[in-house]
C-alpha cells in the first residue's frame, strides 16, 4: 500500500479552482488563528508558579508569628495546588490542617486532615492527622444541656487514634480526651435522668441511669447514678433492685456521700443493702471487674 508521501504530484496539482480556493481559505484561517493565538498568548497575565519552598516558608512565617493563621493555611494549600504530588505538598497539607486548627477553623481542619489521611495513609504523620480530627471534634464539645452529637463524633475519632495508632505519642493524649468526652455523655444522661426523676417518671429515670451504670462506669457520674437508682426503685416498690444498687455502691465506693444517702433510703424502707447477683446492676459491675 502506498503512503501519502508516495501519492503522485498530479493529485495535488489537478485540484479544481474551488478546491484550491478552499485550501487557500483554510490556510488563511489557520494563519489568522495563529495570529490570534499569538495575540492572546502575549496578553496571558497568569503568574508563573511560585517555588514550593518559598510558599511553604511564607506559610511558616504566618503560622509562627500568629498574625494570620488563615493566611498561613492558604499558603500551605497553595503549595499543594501548585506542586501536587511533591514532598512539599505532603508536608504542606498537614501544616494547613494544623494552621486551621490553631485558627479555630475546625471544619476546615477536619477536611484537610481527612484528605491527608486519604492521600498518605502510611505516612508517619497520619496519626497526627487523625489526632487533629479528633481534637477538632473534642474542642467543639458542648455543655451537657445541649445536643451531644459532636461529643459522640469526638468519641469515635479519639477511639480511632487509640485503635489505629496505639504506640503513637498521640494515643496517651487521646485516652485522656476520651475520658472527658465519656464523662460529658454520662453527664447528659444524668441530666435527663434527674429531669425524669423530678417528674416522677421513675421508669424513664431508671433507663437513663442504667446507661451510665452499664456504659460509663469509669466516669465520675456512676456513684450518683447508683444512688438515683436506689431512689427510683424504692419509689416504685422494687426493693430488691434498690438493695442491690445500694450494696454495689457501698462495695465499690464505701466512702462516698452518695452511698450514705443510698444506705439511709433503704434503711428507711426497713431493709439493708443486699446484692442480688442476678440483678443487671450486679452483672454490669461484675463484667467490668468492679463487682
Amino acid at each position: 500500500m502506498r503512503t501519502s508521501a508516495s501519492f503522485p504530484a498530479r493529485n495535488v496539482r489537478g485540484r479544481s479552482p474551488i478546491v484550491r480556493a478552499l485550501a487557500v481559505a483554510l490556510i488563511a484561517v489557520s494563519l489568522g488563528a495563529c495570529s490570534s493565538f499569538d495575540l492572546f498568548a502575549k496578553k496571558d497575565d497568569t503568574p508563573p508558579d511560585e517555588p514550593a519552598d518559598r510558599l511553604y516558608n511564607e506559610g511558616l512565617y504566618y503560622l509562627n508569628s500568629r498574625k494570620n493563621l488563615k493566611e498561613a493555611a492558604k499558603k500551605f494549600e497553595e503549595v499543594d495546588r501548585q506542586h501536587p504530588y511533591s514532598e512539599w505538598a505532603r508536608k504542606s497539607l498537614i501544616m494547613s490542617a494544623f494552621s486551621y486548627y490553631q485558627a479555630g477553623e475546625y471544619e476546615e481542619c477536619i477536611t484537610a486532615a481527612k484528605r491527608y489521611i486519604t492521600l498518605h495513609p502510611g505516612s508517619p504523620d497520619a496519626a497526627y492527622a487523625q489526632f487533629l480530627i479528633a481534637s477538632s471534634y473534642f474542642d467543639e464539645i458542648p455543655d451537657i444541656t445541649r445536643d451531644q452529637a459532636k461529643t459522640a463524633r469526638a468519641l469515635a475519632a479519639l477511639d480511632e487514634v487509640i485503635r489505629k495508632y496505639p504506640t503513637s505519642e498521640y494515643a496517651t493524649s487521646a485516652k485522656q480526651k476520651l475520658e472527658v468526652a465519656r464523662d460529658n455523655l454520662a453527664g447528659k444522661e444524668m441530666d435527663i435522668g434527674r429531669y425524669y426523676l423530678n417528674k416522677r417518671d421513675y421508669t424513664g429515670a431508671i433507663n437513663r441511669f442504667k446507661v451510665v451504670v452499664t456504659q460509663y462506669q469509669t466516669t465520675r457520674h456512676v456513684e450518683e447514678a447508683l444512688e438515683r437508682l436506689v431512689e427510683a426503685y424504692m419509689a416504685l416498690g422494687i426493693v430488691d433492685e434498690a438493695q442491690t444498687a445500694a450494696a454495689v455502691l457501698g462495695h465499690n465506693f464505701p466512702d462516698s456521700d452518695w452511698y450514705k444517702h443510698a444506705y439511709a433510703l433503704v434503711k428507711n424502707g426497713g431493709v439493708e443493702p443486699r446484692e442480688n447477683k442476678g440483678s443487671w446492676i450486679s452483672r454490669a459491675f461484675a463484667k467490668m471487674g468492679l463487682g
